[in-house]
């Protein structure tokens, strides 16, 4: 696969991908980043330079917030993201938007 387009194309999505992961609960960003890469198949491999961007992103407009985690034992604190009642909003139409824009690739790809 040629490396330019795929990183293009999955660039477009990652917002999406991000906030639908956080939907049902919050998570840390190596969980985020495990999550991409096991429920896509190694499709979606993100490096922490790639993620925090996103969510430090996400948070400035406000539709995920984080906390840090109380140290517990031996392990550290952790910076944990929740999707926002405006990121719900938001991913709904990203999602929305997304498979309007997939039909229309479908459509033209199938001629």
């Amino acid at each position: 696969m040629n490396e330019k387009y795929a990183r293009q194309m999955k660039k477009g999505v990652f917002d999406m991908l991000v906030l639908k992961l956080l939907e049902k609960q919050q998570k840390y960003g190596y969980q985020l980043i495990s999550e991409l890469k096991e429920k896509s198949g190694e499709l979606f491999l993100l490096k922490e330079g790639t993620l925090y961007p996103i969510l430090y992103r996400l948070e400035d407009d406000g539709l995920v917030q984080s906390n840090w985690s109380s140290p517990q034992g031996k392990q550290m604190a952790r910076k944990y993201y929740q999707i926002t009642d405006k990121g719900k909003e938001t991913l709904h139409e990203i999602a929305e938007l997304w498979i309007g824009i997939s039909h229309g690739v479908q459509q033209i790809m199938e001629d």
